[in-house]
């Protein structure tokens, strides 16, 4: 076991860890498709194997529920493995490319290659997907990995180093268990890739040490996703989803819609549909919601007093809390919370929420919501409600974000052949699928020429009037 604690990192570990990586992702390079999906399919197995000890451990982290387990834990996984291993064979034998006339002659083509070592830092809001999604990628792209999982779930994180203890080889892939501290000693290896997911602000400081070695980086961060509603809206429907999307988790998701912008006048409406919902998935049977087996908890004491924080700087500014609001400190429980009368000087405005809270703010014009968006940093994704087509594209063409979603929210994480990611502040490059293939490899482009061709040599020196021409010819045609 490979248990390092916060005070003693065990550098001389690492070192070694390493090298043996080092060396088996030159093997493993050369890889072929079965060999990689073998790997995967071991994984699988685990998996499959060890489904209620994954509940347990989440469980045993944050209460989530056996059923928001498996479908925001177990299932992302298993599913990205099995498309993975479906559309590996193809992925890995890369494209050949059309040929410009200036290169007449000569053929290209991409192959996409193993980067060789990556370090994965997971978070803790999903500490068994986002641990496992990623390496099912560095797996299919034929490279080694060390994983470092978040020290504030450590029932999760001492599964998944079981899981890599049983599955591979510490040469293949190793986890190490810790802190801050093991992170800046793991970040200091000149790793060929290193894939990260937490906050922008932890984002930062994984590029700036990535940058010391070159490392190219893979970073999913977060940010305040809005969510816009359309005047007119089907708010049933929108109320549901809003709801489904927001508390999963206890709200502690990065593409949770952090806030909600509706026309002044269908708020009462939307208010109305969103505390019947709530009433309907979290107390039906008016026990209240504390009591609901489908209601998570806050992870730790840490995020639960920052959450009060934010909670009581809206109320000191006027929030109104139409919904929720109350808490219970020993249990690490805040009830679903619905504000109004919010405005952008609240610090539930300012940052990412990350918790059971949710702002709501009207608008009387949609570029109300536009000027909105582009005023803060770009989120990770943007939500729209609205049957409206010239809406739609206008909120999509006029704003940025790393994903967008119309009609629902949340559910593009669990499509496999989009990629998914942020955008600047909210994260650089893509995962999932084909594009978290991607990210672990190098797109070799190589082009071959003839041999014995002379099309190369016509503008060898020395530069004359011939070559003046086919330049001329060159910048003029082509």
């Amino acid at each position: 076991m490979l248990n390092l604690d916060r005070q003693e990192v065990d550098t001389s570990e690492i070192d070694r860890i390493f090298a043996l990586q080092k060396s088996t992702a030159l093997r493993w390079r050369k890889s072929d498709y079965q060999e990689r999906t073998e790997r995967l399919r071991k994984l699988k197995k685990w998996i499959l194997n060890h489904k209620a000890d994954i509940r347990a451990a989440v469980s045993a982290d944050f209460k989530k529920p056996e059923a928001e387990v498996d479908i925001s834990e177990i299932y992302p996984a298993t599913s990205e493995i099995k498309h993975t291993s479906a559309n590996l064979k193809s992925w890995m034998k890369g494209k050949s490319v059309s040929t410009p006339l200036s290169m007449l002659g000569t053929s290209g083509r991409v192959i996409p290659e193993s980067k060789g070592v990556s370090l994965i830092i997971s978070p803790w809001n999903y500490p068994f997907n986002l641990a496992i999604g990623p390496l099912v990628s560095a797996i299919a792209a034929g490279c080694t990995a060390i994983i470092k999982p978040s020290e504030m779930t450590p029932h999760t994180s001492e599964l998944v180093q079981q899981l890599v203890s049983e599955v591979f080889d510490p040469s293949e892939v190793a986890v190490f268990q810790g802190g801050a501290d093991l992170s800046q000693a793991l970040l200091s290896k000149p790793f060929d890739h290193i894939f990260f997911t937490g906050s922008p602000q932890v984002g930062k400081i994984i590029m700036e040490a990535a940058a010391k070695n070159l490392s190219s980086v893979t970073l999913e961060l977060g940010g305040k996703s809005p969510a816009i509603i359309q005047k007119g809206a089907n708010l049933k429907d929108t109320a549901s989803k809003l709801v489904a999307g927001k508390f999963l988790n206890c709200g502690q998701t990065c593409v949770a819609p952090d806030y909600i912008l509706v026309h002044q006048e269908d708020l009462p409406r939307l208010l109305d549909e969103m505390k019947v919902t709530l009433q309907k998935f979290y107390d039906s049977n008016y026990a209240g919601i504390d009591q609901s087996p489908d209601y998570a908890r806050i992870v730790n004491d840490k995020h639960f007093e920052r959450l009060i924080s934010l909670l009581d700087d809206a109320k000191r500014k006027g929030a109104e809390i139409v919904f929720g609001g109350s808490h219970h400190p020993q249990d690490r429980y805040i009830e679903p919370t619905l504000l109004t009368n919010v405005s952008r000087d609240m610090e539930v405005m300012q940052e990412e929420i990350f918790g059971p809270i949710l702002p709501i703010l009207t608008y009387q014009f949609l570029d109300e919501c536009i000027e909105l968006v582009n005023s803060m940093a770009k989120p990770l994704a943007l939500y729209f409600f609205g049957e409206g087509k010239m809406e739609q594209e206008k909120i999509l063409s006029e704003t940025s974000s790393g994903n967008a979603v119309i009609n629902d929210c949340v559910l593009h994480f669990l499509h496999n052949e989009l990629p998914f990611g942020g955008v600047n502040n909210s994260g650089i490059g893509k995962a999932h699928g084909h594009y978290g293939f991607l990210a672990f490899s190098n797109e070799k482009g190589i082009l071959t020429q003839r041999v014995g061709t002379t099309s190369s040599t016509l503008l060898n020196p020395p530069y004359g009037l011939r070559t003046k021409k086919i330049l001329s010819y060159l910048i003029k045609w082509f």
